[in-house]
This record gives C-alpha cells, sequence and structure tokens, in this order.
C-alpha cells in the first residue's frame, strides 16, 4: 500500500535517554512504513543544547510558531550533577519552560484510559484533566546565593525612573533567594484556553492557587479568570450545564482524592507539573498521560508528560534488556498526526492516528505489556515485554 502523504511538515523535537531511543524506534516500525513523514527536525538532546548554548530549544519554539504542529520528545532539565555528568557549560533552563514561554500556552494533560489498568482511587470513574498554566513561576525565575549577612528586596523601576521596593528578607547568614514573575496577559491567554475547553468538552472547570498566603501573586490569578468568566463565559456555561468554581489548592486536592473525576483542574504552572503527575499515576502510570501544549495564536506541541527514563538508559548503555512503556510517547506522535490531518484536511491522516491509538490500547487489552503495567494491571498472566517487543506487538496489532 501506497504511504499516506502529508503537505506540511511536522516540527519535531527529539530528546534525551531513554525516550530518545524509544523514538526512533517508534518511527521506524510504527509511523515511517505507513506515513510518507515530513518533519522540520530539533535535536533538543542536552549535548546539543549545549553545543548551540541552548539557542536551539527557542528554533524548535519558533519553527512551531511558523508550522502550528509541534512532536517533542522528552529532555532533561540539568542540575548540578548533570552539569558534571555531561560537562556542560551551564545549568540550561528547562526546554519545556522555554518553550511554553515563547508560545505562551496552557499545557493541557490527561491519563490514557485502557481496560486492566484500575485507578488507584477506587472513587475516578472519568478521566481528570489537568490544565497547566505554561508560563513563569519557578520556570522563569532567577536565583541567588546569599553569602552572609545583608537583605535582599524586590525593586521594580519604572520607565520614568521612579522605584518600589519591598523587603524579601534581611539575612543574618548564608541561605537563598529566588524572584518570580507572571503576566496579566499570559494569565488571561490561560483562562481563556480554560474556559474555551470547558465548554469543548462540557466538563466543570476547577481552578486552585493559594491566595490565602500569596496575597498579590496569586491572588491576581485569582481576580483574572474570576474578571474574564463573569464578563465572557457565565451564560455560555449556564447553558452548557457545567460549573467553574475557584478553591485553595490544598482543598483541591482533598476534593479531587473524594470526586468521580470527568473534569477539568486548572492549576499555575508549578502546581500543575506536580498534579499532573499525581494524577497520572494514581490513574495508572506516568507513561500513560498525553500531554499537549495550545497556544493563543492556534499552534499546537505534543509530548508525553514523564521524564528521560534515566535509570532504564543506563541499563540499555550497559547492554541489559528494558522493558520501557512508550504509551505516552506513541500518543504524542498520534496526537500531532492527527492535528495535522485536521489542520491540513488529510482524513487518512486522521484515521491512521487514531487506528495506532486503538492498536496501542488494544495491545495491552490483549495481555501483552510492559513490566510498570504488568505489576498494576487486573488482567490474569499478563506477558511481559520488553521496550522493542511492545512497539512490535503494536505494529502486529494494528496490521492484523
Amino acid at each position: 500500500m501506497a504511504k499516506i502523504a502529508m503537505t506540511t511538515p511536522l516540527v519535531e523535537m527529539d530528546g534525551d535517554e531513554m525516550t530518545r531511543i524509544l523514538w526512533q524506534m517508534i518511527k521506524d516500525n510504527l509511523i515511517c512504513p505507513y506515513v510518507d513523514l515530513k518533519t522540520e527536525y530539533y535535536d533538543l538532546g542536552l549535548k546539543n543544547r549545549d553545543n548551540t548554548d541552548d539557542a536551539v530549544t527557542l528554533e524548535s519554539a519558533r519553527a512551531t510558531q511558523r508550522l502550528g504542529v509541534a512532536v517533542k520528545c522528552a529532555t532533561i532539565t540539568p542540575n548540578a550533577a548533570r552539569v558534571e555528568e555531561y560537562g556542560l557549560k551551564s545549568m540550561w533552563k528547562s526546554p519545556n519552560g522555554t518553550i511554553r514561554a515563547a508560545l505562551d500556552g496552557t499545557v493541557f494533560r490527561a491519563p490514557i484510559l485502557v481496560k486492566g489498568i484500575e485507578p488507584n482511587v477506587r472513587n475516578w470513574q472519568k478521566p481528570i484533566t489537568l490544565a497547566r498554566h505554561a508560563y513563569g513561576d519557578v520556570y522563569r525565575n532567577t536565583e541567588m546565593r546569599i553569602p552572609g549577612p545583608g537583605k535582599v528586596e524586590l525593586v521594580y523601576t519604572a520607565d520614568d525612573g521612579t522605584e518600589t521596593r519591598e523587603l524579601v528578607h534581611r539575612f543574618e547568614g548564608p541561605g537563598v533567594a529566588q524572584g518570580m514573575h507572571n503576566l496579566d496577559n499570559s494569565i488571561a491567554s490561560f483562562a481563556h484556553a480554560c474556559f474555551s475547553f470547558a465548554l469543548d468538552s462540557k466538563q466543570d472547570l476547577w481552578f486552585a492557587t493559594k491566595d490565602t498566603i500569596s496575597k498579590t501573586y496569586d491572588h491576581r490569578f485569582k481576580d483574572i479568570f474570576q474578571e474574564i468568566y463573569d464578563a465572557q463565559y457565565a451564560e455560555k456555561f449556564k447553558e452548557a450545564g457545567i460549573v467553574y468554581f475557584y478553591t485553595l489548592i490544598d482543598d483541591a486536592v482533598a476534593r479531587v482524592m473524594k470526586s468521580p473525576g470527568g473534569f477539568i483542574w486548572a492549576c499555575k504552572n508549578y502546581d500543575g507539573d506536580v498534579m499532573s503527575d499525581m494524577v497520572s499515576s494514581a490513574f495508572g502510570s506516568l507513561a500513560m498521560m498525553t500531554s499537549v501544549l495550545v497556544s493563543p495564536q492556534g499552534c499546537w506541541e505534543y509530548e508525553a508528560a514523564h521524564g528521560t527514563v534515566q535509570r532504564h538508559y543506563y541499563r540499555y548503555l550497559k547492554g541489559e534488556e528494558t522493558s520501557t512503556n512508550s504509551v505516552a510517547t506513541i500518543f504524542a506522535w498520534t496526537g500531532a498526526l492527527r492535528k495535522r490531518g485536521e489542520l491540513d484536511q488529510l482524513p487518512e491522516l486522521v484515521d491512521f492516528a487514531n487506528r495506532l491509538e486503538r492498536a496501542t490500547l488494544a495491545t495491552i487489552e490483549s495481555g501483552k505489556m510492559t513490566k510498570d503495567l504488568a505489576l498494576i494491571t487486573s488482567i490474569e498472566n499478563p506477558q511481559v515485554l520488553n521496550s522493542r517487543e511492545f512497539i512490535l506487538a503494536i505494529r502486529d496489532m494494528l496490521e492484523g
């Protein structure tokens, strides 16, 4: 059969460690045999990011703005140990944070549900979608080590030269300090994305921060959401029969554990990072979660919500067998291919993405899965496959 044609390339952002290995396996076995794949390739592996002084990351974000759809492999955000391990010139910032800041979008993450993998929270019956603000907070912070006694201040200097100062802390000895920021326009874009997504999917929307403690920073999020909701979405929500409400982040955590699911939970950047891992793990596996960044300009960047699976990569380098779950990375590719097909009016490409997703889930439901799922499945006598075997089993299901 002829391969499915594409008209516009995807932006392809390669990554690091075990997910980089899976990335190539997925392309070789599940995509390229069936699709005449067109991508604009960017190597976001840590060594290349270091070689380019991280310019490649911003280039990939700009390409996404130009082409509209991207697919991204998991990447390393280096800490001090990684700097030493890779001999880096700098402790480069999170590539996801850089891309999110450039696109000013919202990240929507939802668990991939499959028969035989039941949620650890017994009353969860429907998916919980995390809407994560994709700009600012600790991902765009400025940090400082304080060597000794002195004071740290926040200083705002207006364009006319006037200054406003707030004391952060008067240090009596060594310590650390950091500054964070956010933008009204970005918060507003986040709010619009969440309200629109809720209406499109007809799901209730929860939003949670800690405005009782962060009385200016977090309270600004709360106020902007409420102002936009009251002015533009209240009647639409009422007509759709769905609800928006705000609560404190700690109260939201307690409510989530007792809920049946089936709603959108909007969080600030860091909260969304943490809570999406909690939700995905409780639904079954960190490797069973979709993630898409949506920008106000209509750009879409699909990725896996988990990391680079460092432990498995070290085993792989030693020639040892690994059983790494590739489902989220496969779904990143299918999400991007589906969106490319929708935008370019290529129904064959959309259908292929849907079929590959169904084949992936059907493989698991047939009892063939990676070790992480075999440990938690309710399917009797599951067959544990290694990383490559699982991808090949999906290919057999796709062609069956």
